[in-house]
């Protein structure tokens, strides 16, 4: 019971691992996307329908790549995720709804939860495992050297 209450209270004070992890694990996904939607030019279409907004596949593909690889990363995070939003807000309101929720492929719940974690980095940022922290760590490391030979 010891070992189950020590692992309980290390994943109760590790939040921000979660956080990062979820991070990370989105921009692998919008990356994987891009690089799908790149090897098949029909996929976007097939989305579409109708629409056939072809002049936003250059824009979806190469934000899911870039965008997706940054937030994998954690460097430029909120930037990252705000350029993706209005991919996933035309997903969305779009594209997903026309198909409805409970469906098989389940696209609509999906591109609504995709669409929920980008506004949630976009505003809080990347978390501790990011690149976005390394300069900030690194300046603090830097002051804090120098208050200890100021003390010394």
């Amino acid at each position: 019971m010891k070992i189950f209450n020590k692992i309980v209270e290390w994943f109760n004070s590790n939040h921000a691992l979660a956080y990062s992890l979820i991070r990370i694990i989105l921009g692998v996904a919008l990356f994987v996307r891009g690089l799908i939607l790149l090897s098949n030019p029909a996929a976007i279409s097939d989305l579409a329908g109708q629409n056939k907004l072809y002049w936003w596949y250059s824009y979806i593909t190469i934000i899911h790549i870039v965008a997706g690889l940054l937030l994998t990363f954690g460097f430029l995070t909120r930037i990252a995720a705000l350029l993706q939003i209005p991919i996933l807000v035309g997903a969305v309101f779009f594209i997903h709804i026309k198909q409805g929720l409970v469906t098989e492929a389940q696209s609509l719940e999906l591109a609504a939860l995709v669409l929920a974690l980008l506004i949630v980095y976009s505003l809080f940022g990347s978390s501790f495992l990011a690149l976005d922290n390394y300069p900030a760590k690194r300046k603090s490391k830097l002051q804090n050297d120098k208050y200890s030979e100021a003390s010394a």
